[in-house]
């Protein structure tokens, strides 16, 4: 189509630019690594360096829910059930379950003799208290929205965990895998109040314990003697934050570290030439977009929003601006939570001119024009791809007449930010906890607490999300919570972009990881051996 042509020699020149100066700062001893020298550096036998996207942030995970600070709590801490090298949930202190009452009754059964790190036994009843402790004010948890389906845990005897619902939830076993109702040290909690986290080695329920941290190095695990399961393979952990993903690749490419959660896409094509099989990616249950502030102006405004969304050339974002060729998306639930369809709006068909006619005269209707331009800032967090995409966005904005100024802070600073409601758009997204489309869109229904970036309240789309929730059938289920998304997506609070893929760098002498949509890989079902065997 002739109107795809629009506002890209801009934004080509800039991409171009960038590309290269990314190149520069490579430096000529990363062109003769080969696969064989990633992930050795000398480094001992019995120990995995995981890098983590960013700082992590806290141990408590029900207080923190960053995805590298869930992710070292996945090693420490372990619920009724887990996940394993697939990301798929299998049982884990629980070692089987039943469901009744129509899907609202789950019945847990733990194993024999489990123990925290410490000697302490694990009963039924700690899982009510930790459902209680979940929800107390002092907790001020973020995970509680993501836990509403749940009316109440019980524990009629030492060995039996009762669950009772609100509404059916196929994917409750996933549910019960977040370290946020694992089995938590409530022992030491009751003793140390917040403080518990400073023990070395922390009391955990995992296959591993914390053992020692330095904020902004790296975070020491060993493995927990007293967990339930055969002896982990690893003996130790160190997660080390690294926020950039070029310095993430860089530490790779000179041994040190075994295994990296990102890289730079524009180096995806250079990386698979360089490293063979260490380069991994694939899809992932994760979208990515725009978040807008509905709360103020120019966002309160429904059809400023829809006029973005429908400019937006995705298209020619994933073929032209990504290496990776993301998927476009134009909902928040990846297609795979559908069986492979895809909620579009109704716009989504029409050429990329017929949409900018429209997003002109909405724009218009709304009181902006030429003599009265629409001018906003898009915060994003420190990351070369992010800046990027603003970029680009900016740029098919401006055909438009509309003015955005690029906002850069660090990523702790940017979400706290957003948490506070204190942006007008910003870079967002969402990596699934559980593959269900309701965690997608749970974070966007009315009193969802400050994980709804944006301040959307519908309560059309909270009726819809409701009644999807309590579905039980299948597919009807499926259909009422397309009919919710539809409404969200028509509303426009956020401006969706790509679905995630995966880009991990993974080291030979590492065996045992797994390629999976959930992005789950626990520390306890890898392995290492020597690179140069």
């Amino acid at each position: 189509m002739d109107g795809q042509k629009t506002g890209k020699p801009i934004v080509l020149a800039l991409m171009k630019h960038i590309i290269s100066l990314l190149w520069l700062t490579l430096g000529l001893t990363l062109m003769s690594c080969s696969p064989a020298d990633i992930g050795s550096n000398n480094k001992p036998a019995d120990t995995l360096l995981r890098l983590a996207d960013s700082e992590i942030r806290g141990l408590d995970p029900q207080k923190y829910g960053d995805l590298s600070s869930m992710r070292v709590a996945m090693d420490q801490f372990e619920g009724l059930t887990r996940f394993n090298a697939m990301g798929e949930t299998i049982p884990g202190l629980a070692e089987s379950w039943r469901v009744s009452d129509g899907g609202l009754t789950w019945t847990f059964t733990l194993r024999d003799a489990l123990h925290f790190s410490d000697g302490t036994s694990i009963k039924a009843e700690l899982f009510p208290a930790v459902w209680d402790r979940l929800h107390s004010a002092q907790t001020a948890s973020p995970h509680i929205p993501l836990f509403a389906v749940i009316d109440g845990i019980s524990a009629p005897d030492d060995q039996v965990v009762k669950v009772k619902l609100k509404q059916p939830m196929p994917q409750l076993p996933a549910l019960f895998a977040h370290p946020a109702l694992a089995a938590l040290p409530l022992h030491i909690i009751a003793a140390k109040g917040d403080d518990w986290t400073a023990d070395r080695p922390l009391v955990t329920s995992g296959a591993y314990r914390l053992t020692g941290w330095r904020l902004n190095d790296q975070l020491q695990l060993a493995a927990n003697p007293a967990w339930h399961d055969a002896p982990v393979a690893i003996a130790n952990i160190r997660w080390k934050p690294v926020e950039d993903s070029l310095t993430a690749m860089r530490l790779f490419m000179g041994g040190g570290a075994d295994i990296a959660t990102d890289y730079p896409e524009s180096r995806h094509e250079w990386l698979g030439e360089k490293l063979g099989n260490a380069v991994r990616s694939g899809p992932y249950l994760g979208s990515y977009y725009f978040t807008l502030s509905t709360r103020k102006p120019p966002f309160d405004d429904s059809r400023v929003r829809q006029a973005l969304s429908m400019s937006v050339d995705r298209e020619w974002l994933s073929r032209k601006l990504s290496i990776l060729h993301t998927p476009p998306a134009w909902g928040v639930v990846p297609p795979a939570l559908y069986g492979g369809d895809e909620i579009k709006p109704d716009w989504a068909n029409k050429p990329l001119q017929k949409r900018r006619k429209m997003a002109r005269d909405l724009l218009l209707d709304a009181g902006y024009s030429p003599n009265n331009p629409l001018t906003f800032d898009i915060r994003i967090n420190s990351s070369t791809e992010h800046r990027r995409m603003a970029v680009a966005l900016a740029a098919m904005w401006g055909e438009l007449g509309i003015e955005a100024r690029i906002l850069n802070s660090e990523a702790a600073l940017h979400f706290a930010s957003m948490r506070r409601g204190d942006f007008t758009m910003a870079r967002s997204g969402w990596i699934a906890d559980i593959p269900a489309p309701e965690n997608f869109l749970l974070v966007h229904m009315s009193g969802s607490g400050p994980g709804n970036y944006s301040g959307y309240s519908n309560p059309e789309f909270d009726k819809a999300l409701a009644t999807a929730m309590a579905e039980a059938d299948p597919e009807k289920r499926t259909q009422k919570m397309q009919r919710a998304e539809t409404i969200l997506i028509a509303d426009a609070p956020v401006i969706p972009l790509y679905y995630y893929l995966t880009r991990s760098l993974v080291a030979p002498r590492v065996l045992g990881w797994q390629d999976n949509a959930s992005n789950i890989h626990p520390s306890a079902t890898l392995s290492l051996q020597d690179s140069h065997e």
